[in-house]
């Protein structure tokens, strides 16, 4: 593969929560992992031949991260989505200017 070039196959999103709210008791990387297993099993149904271990990597956004939710959620979430140990994950934390 080039890594000048980039594919993106499909996406999901996660809901968005209130503080407190029915959300709360979920972690970041288990909400994260639900719907990266939603976007694998969508992409494999598609193209059956689909190698999963041909991710190249995970990349999620998560913003405000903190307290137990701070470490690479992109990571957890694909090990927790059950892609292979070399697939890598990247969690971008951006807030506003």
């Amino acid at each position: 593969m080039n890594t000048q070039q980039a594919y993106l196959v499909d996406g999901v999103r996660t809901p968005i929560g209130n503080l407190g709210g029915a959300l709360a008791p979920v972690r970041a990387d288990d909400l994260a992992a639900h719907a990266l297993g939603a976007l694998v099993a969508r992409v494999t149904a598609q193209s059956p031949n689909f190698d999963v271990a041909a991710i190249a990597d995970v990349i999620l956004g998560c913003a405000n991260q903190a307290g137990e939710d701070n470490r690479n959620v992109a990571r957890m979430a694909a090990l927790l989505a059950g892609l292979p140990v070399s697939v890598p994950g990247e969690t971008v934390n951006r807030l506003c200017a």
